[in-house]
């Protein structure tokens, strides 16, 4: 390790003063903690071009006044104990500095936002939070296998820039998978690779907005979309969603930027957007010119029927840009997405990705690009969506076993589903509370990474359950503690939790 020290030999002090008062500073401001190995004498005096008994004689003194300590066969490290005159001294001193620097004006930050909830908030023993995914259940061993077979051909990977749109290997990959999975006229040349989701909407914001644009989303919609126009500053305009989705008779006739949607499992209440709304959305961007996003963000999993043709599928005038992700299907920790987009939006796109970070890594790519290409990425979908399936139906008889005949949403594809409760339970957020408190984690609208822009119908009277995380032993426990909390609730209100309306039939 080289340290940041410039000695001065035609300075007034000497080079053993210069070189220790630089350490002790260094030590003082945290820059050398304590435990620190520092570098032997002989390298130091290397690095500074001096003798070696110059910066033996400053270790000697910053030893002899507590700074270092030296460790025979070991080396010299900093101190855990510095002395407190020293520090109190330096503190004084970093005081005045940094009160003379709070005087400075500053830049008024340009940014506004705030951030989305992506991690469970609590550490509950069972935890039915929204889209994480069972570690278990992570491909492993085709994963470090691919990794090997990559690495084993590697030219200049690590060491050159890649086109920003993504590896051609994955781009095509992706393309070949999207066809006939989701019924789309698809190039790889429209496809450009994105750090998950979340960066594919804020490359689509940096395209299409501007302050002041009108974009129009659902309402309840998903957070991290609802938070990110409203850091641009854009005026949003919800439109609510009923059990045929997206309520395409309320959207604004003077059209705006784009509307973000998602069709196949609306987040969170996970309806499906009819066909008959599907052509009639499309017909209305048409009409005023607006883009439509399409965020296909879990329709990998559907467990009844087939799933309807993705927008793009159905788009016959370039107006749908399809945001599509492996975070839910393979792991969010690889941070992998993509963008399929209209032709005149493409090299803008790839842009736009350039100045934001050139590219994305190239290992992931190259593996993700394999795992696709070799079949593994089906044999991986089929393996876990038999698994969700059967939590999803264990989830849907706990349910039913322990209140009777619920009203579900959002159950025929996906990762959670909506539990809309009887008039005569308590709120959504009460519930959440009293879950909570026996270590279990169901979500209400506005803690489950979603939003309310107001008004909604859901807020206080729907319960949101991931079930991808859990296996069934531990739904079943979960939902009988939920159970028994609600039981206590209703013992102290003299009330009867059985009487539940008719399911909805979703």
């Amino acid at each position: 390790m080289e340290l940041p020290v410039s000695l001065d030999p035609s300075g007034r002090q000497s080079l053993q003063r210069q070189l220790f008062d630089q350490l002790r500073g260094l030590i003082l401001s945290a820059g050398l903690r304590p435990g620190t190995l520092v570098p032997p004498s002989r390298l130091l005096a290397r690095q500074l071009g001096v003798s070696r008994n110059t910066v033996v004689l400053a270790y000697e003194r910053l030893s002899a006044e507590g700074y270092l300590q030296a460790r025979s066969a070991l080396g010299t490290f900093v101190s855990h104990d510095l002395p407190d005159s020293s520090l109190r001294v330096d503190a004084g001193r970093a005081a005045d500095g940094a009160a003379a620097r709070r005087q400075l004006p500053r830049s008024s930050l340009a940014f506004r936002g705030r951030a989305q909830a992506v991690v469970s908030p609590g550490n509950l023993e069972f935890d039915f939070w929204l889209g994480r995914l069972d570690p278990t259940l992570f491909p492993l061993a085709a994963w470090r296998r691919l990794v090997n077979q990559v690495l084993e051909r590697v030219d200049s990977g690590f060491t050159e820039y890649r086109d920003p749109a993504g590896l051609p290997e994955l781009r095509t990959a992706i393309a070949d998978h999207l066809r006939p999975a989701r019924g789309m006229k698809v190039e790889a040349d429209q496809i450009v690779v994105v750090a998950g989701a979340q960066e594919g909407l804020n490359l689509i914001a940096r395209l299409l907005l501007r302050e002041g644009t009108r974009v129009v989303t659902e309402n309840p919609s998903y957070q991290g979309a609802a938070y990110l126009f409203e850091s641009y500053r854009a005026e949003v305009i919800p439109v609510p969603v009923d059990e045929d989705g997206l309520c395409v008779d309320a959207l604004p006739p003077a059209g705006a930027a784009f509307v973000h949607l998602t069709p196949s499992h609306q987040y969170p209440m996970g309806f499906t957007l009819s066909r008959e709304r599907r052509l009639k959305l499309l017909d209305w961007a048409l009409r005023t010119g607006a883009y439509v996003v399409e965020d296909d963000y879990d329709s990998d999993f559907r467990y009844r029927g087939s799933p309807l043709m993705a927008l793009m599928g159905l788009d016959q005038a370039e107006s749908v840009i399809y945001l599509g992700t492996f975070s839910k299907s393979v792991g969010a920790g690889l941070r992998v997405g993509y963008l399929v987009l209209p032709r005149p939006l493409v090299e803008p796109a790839r842009t736009v990705k350039a100045l934001l970070d050139n590219g994305h890594p190239w290992l992931d790519q190259a593996v993700m690009a394999e795992f696709i290409a070799s079949g593994a990425y089906d044999t991986h979908l089929r393996k876990i969506r038999r698994t969700y399936l059967a939590r999803r139906d264990c989830l849907i008889d706990s349910l039913r076993n322990h209140f009777g005949d619920v009203a579900l949403s959002g159950t025929d594809s996906g990762m959670h589903l909506a539990w809309h409760l009887p008039a005569h339970f308590p709120s959504a957020p009460e519930l959440q509370g009293l879950a909570a408190e026996r270590g279990v984690g169901v979500y209400s609208l506005r803690s489950g990474a979603a939003h309310d822009f107001g008004g909604c119908a859901y807020s206080e009277s729907t319960l949101f359950f991931g079930y991808s995380c859990l296996d069934e032993t531990r739904i079943r426990a979960g939902i009988g503690r939920v159970a028994d909390a609600l039981r206590d609730w209703q013992r102290a209100r003299g009330t009867s939790l059985r009487p539940a309306r008719a399911c909805s039939g979703r």
